[in-house]
């Protein structure tokens, strides 16, 4: 069975980690910016796992799991975030953020 060189893998991880980035650098949705920021934590699971099958261990493995649960976390604090973003200005416009102030 052949495997995917190194190379590639962490290629494919930076171009979907640059697309991320210019995801959330360029959007002004909070959806599309949450969805951008959990491509960009695929993309460095992706790389902590081809890491980790290049020199034969586990932990990028679980360095991946902890990222997965990152991610959660991650979406449910956006999700709530954005729920209550739009019950008080009905819109998931970004730049409506600095006028959530307690």
């Amino acid at each position: 069975m052949q495997t995917i060189p190194i190379e590639h893998g962490l290629i494919l991880a930076s171009i979907l980690f640059s697309l991320g980035l210019i995801g959330v650098l360029t959007r002004r949705n909070v959806i599309f910016v949450l969805m951008s920021l959990e491509v960009m934590l695929n993309a460095t699971g992706l790389a902590f796992i081809v890491a980790s099958s290049r020199w034969g261990h586990a932990e990028g493995q679980v360095m991946f799991l902890v990222i997965l649960t990152l991610a959660a976390a991650e979406v449910a604090i956006g999700l709530g975030l954005i729920i209550q973003m739009y019950r008080r200005h009905q819109t998931v416009d970004i730049s409506v953020l600095s006028e959530m102030k307690g």
